[in-house]
Formats: structure tokens, sequence, C-alpha cells
């Protein structure tokens, strides 16, 4: 059931209302005011059954993940900061100062789960909609980058080491008895098989290597032939998943890099300081002159970069309501250039017989893709897509569309604040001016150097 917030509370004689002593022109009030929160919870009441406990209100539970991506928090640090915060509160929808937390941190996981892709994506739509008319820009810039997930770096000794340790996990929470656990013999295995690259070391580090991959598969026929049926049907997913590390090669296809995160793929971009990234592959859409992201789209497979622009191009058009006329893409996009009802363009070699208009343009239109390359950085940086936290392909799609959300929200937040800097300094400016007016016209009557 939607809990919902009373609009028209009654006065209380003991509080102080947060609009009577939080600052009208600071950028989050201004920003507050402008998200049309009743359409919000209009779209999000659907998720929510019509019986129950009434849940934390829509407005809350938004404000509260949006501010999270804004200020690059974890889901505990939003949650303590928010206490002291007037300003956070007022954007939540609070009418006074609230001492105790808003929620539990575990409530984002409910909540991230219950509005899904389509609910993210609408957020993502809000912050656009911020823009208004600003946003639909003939010219749009794309690119892909990766988004990391939160693993380690992947090796073959680290997984199968892994693997031993959750049969040794399972067999002990279902009282199954091994024939051995292999705990301090996988210790000393593990310290032999580092340095490999070391000559003196190398041929010990190998076989300790070829011993560790042994004793995984030994432990997990001894788990499966002692579970019976009931035990084999409810570890049945994680098994195979097992089976499968132990049984990839070097040169195997669609390998598993994490059992806890198995859709995670191995990704090159050609970096020098990482050259191989282990996350998924995600594409943003920016506008050429605003700057305003107006796609963000996560993929479960490693696609080539023309692939992903159809289902990339088809987000656009539903966040903004229409198609952009061009889509400036670098040379990993190579080979597209048509999707659906944008031109794409990728930098080639222009004929001799181009005028020096055509030229300059296709020099500008370039000079302005690269600008895509620091965006993609902020949003990295800035707002939580540096590494995903969150679980799954789900978990992929969600921390992409809300990091770009973030980033728009921080582009009106900056704006707002440019805004009231120029308001004050136009005012002050006036000031100066009439002052200076004032001397000026005294100097020339000789009032200013009268003796009375």
């Amino acid at each position: 059931m939607v809990g919902k917030i009373d609009k028209q509370p009654q006065l209380n004689l003991f509080k102080i209302q947060l609009t009577q002593f939080i600052a009208k022109e600071h950028e989050l009030r201004v920003l507050a005011d402008k998200i049309e929160w009743d359409s919000i919870e209009k779209d999000f009441s659907k998720y929510y059954k019509n019986f129950g406990r009434p849940s934390v209100p829509i407005r809350k539970m938004v404000g509260l993940i949006l501010l999270k991506y804004i200020y690059n928090l974890s889901d505990e640090a939003v949650v303590e900061r928010w206490k002291e915060n007037p300003y956070w509160q007022y954007f939540c929808g609070e009418i006074y100062f609230q001492t105790q937390q808003p929620i539990e941190p575990s409530e984002f996981v409910h909540f991230r789960n219950r509005i899904g892709e389509k609910g993210i994506e609408r957020l993502l739509k809000l912050s656009i909609d911020l823009f208004g008319k600003e946003a639909e820009e003939k010219e749009v810039l794309i690119d892909t980058t990766v988004q990391e997930k939160n693993i380690t770096y992947p090796t073959d000794a680290k997984l199968q080491k892994r693997i031993i340790d959750k049969c040794n996990k399972i067999a002990s929470k279902e009282d199954i008895k091994l024939r051995q656990s292999y705990t301090r013999t996988l210790k000393q295995l593990m310290i032999e098989q580092r340095f490999r690259n070391h000559p003196k070391r190398r041929k010990k580090a190998r076989a300790s290597a070829r011993k560790i991959k042994t004793i995984a598969g030994r432990i997990v026929r001894d788990l499966e032939r002692k579970m019976n049926e009931e035990q084999l049907s409810h570890y049945q997913n994680e098994i195979a998943i097992f089976k499968k590390v132990l049984l990839q090669e070097k040169k195997s296809k669609n390998k598993i890099y994490s059992l806890h995160e198995p859709e995670v793929r191995c990704i090159a971009k050609g970096k020098e300081a990482k050259p191989y990234e282990f996350g998924n592959k995600t594409s943003i859409v920016k506008t050429k002159t605003s700057g305003i992201i107006v796609g963000a789209l996560a993929f479960k497979k490693n696609l080539y970069d023309g692939d992903t622009l159809e289902p990339q191009l088809k987000q656009v058009n539903r966040l903004t309501g229409s198609d952009p006329k061009y889509g400036i893409v670098d040379r990993g996009y190579r080979g597209r250039k048509q999707i659906l009802y944008t031109q794409i363009i990728s930098p080639k070699k222009l004929p001799a017989s181009a005028s020096k208009y055509k030229k300059q343009k296709a020099r500008e239109r370039f000079r302005a893709r690269a600008g895509i390359e620091p965006v993609i950085g902020h949003i990295k940086q800035d707002h939580r897509m540096l590494r995903n936290y969150l679980s799954g392909t789900q978990g992929d799609a969600i921390n992409t569309m809300l990091a770009a959300t973030a980033f728009n929200m921080k582009k009106m937040l900056n704006r707002i604040k440019k805004e009231v800097i120029n308001i004050f300094c136009y005012f002050f400016q006036k000031i100066f001016i009439v002052q200076n007016f004032i001397f000026l016209s005294l100097i020339k009557k000789g009032d200013f150097l009268r003796d009375d």
C-alpha cells in the first residue's frame, strides 16, 4: 500500500517549519519546487498493492535515491547525512526538521527491485524534462564505456579456491560429511602458486595451480555424490556454475569470471592502463550543444558498438519524444550509416571535391564528439558508475540510468546556483551604478565640496 505525505499538515506549536529557516534561493529547494512530484507518485503507485501496511512515501524514497547518486554516497551514508541536512529533508518532502533516520538502508534494495528498470528510466526522463525544449537537439554524441562490476580481478586459482570454499560451506550447512576439506592444503598451495613468472618458481607454481584445480573438481564431485534429490535440485544452478568454471580454458567463449556475478563480461577497450575491464558495456547519449544526457543503456552482452545504436536510439525516442537527426560517433561504430531516423556520422576521409565548408563542419562535429569522453569520466567518478555495487543485469541497468539521472540533476543544480549568483551580482552592480551617479552629480553641482 502506498504511503503518503500529508500535504496540508496541522501546524505544530513546538516545531518550526523547514520553509521558515532554509534559504529560498538554495539550489536544492529551487530544484525540489521544479520537480513534478505528483506525476512521479502517480506513475509509481502502480508498483504497489492496494492493501497492507502503508509504505515509505514515494517522494521520500525517490528523493533519497536521487541524493544518493547526486552526492555519490552509499545506502548507509545517505541515510545518516539526511538527519543532519534540512535542505535534503525539504527535497524529500518533509515539513518539519526530523532527527530520526528516514528509512533502513535495506529499503533501497526493496525499492529498486519494486520499480525495476522501467521505473528508473522514468526518473531519467524526469531529469531530462527539467531542461524542456533544450534537450531536443538535432545532433547528439554517442559513445560506449565499460561499467566495472565490484568483483576481484579474476584468475583461475582464485575461482577454483572460491569453489572449494563454497562447497565446504554448502556441506556444513546441509550436514554432509566430505571426504576431506583441504583447508590446510589449499592455504599452502595458494602461497606456492603465486609469482609464477619468476624463473625459479615457475615449475612449482604451475604444479600447485594444477593441484588446486584437481582438488576443486574432486570436492565438487564428492559433494554432488553425497546430496539427495532435494538438495541437488536446490543447488543445481551453483553446481552447474562450478562445473563450467572448471571446464573453461584460455580460449573458451562466454567464460565465468565471478561465481556470484556470472553475467560479468571481459571487455577490452584498448586502454593502456586497463587492457581488460570486467563488467558490462554501457552506452551514453549526450546532446551536442547543451550537454544533457538523453540516453543511458546497459547491455548484457559485449556487443559490437554499431549493434548498440538501435536500442539506444529507441530509448532516446522514449525519453525525449523525438529522434535526433544526426548521431556523431567514433570509429568504433564503423559500418553504420543510418539507424531508424538518425544519420550516423563517423570520422572518415572526405573526397577531394568536398568544399571548405563541409570540411570545417566535419572537423567541428568530431571535435565536439570528443567532449563526451570527460562527461563519461564525470559520470563514473562523481555519480557511482566507476564501480557497480548492484547485483545482476538488472543492477547494471539501474546503476547506469541512475548515474545519468544524477549527472543531469547536478547540471541543473549548478545552473540554479549560477543564476542565483548572477542575480546577486546584478543587484550589487545596480547599487554601485546608482551610488556612482549620485556621487558624480554631487561633484558636478559643487555640493560635495561646499563648506556649510
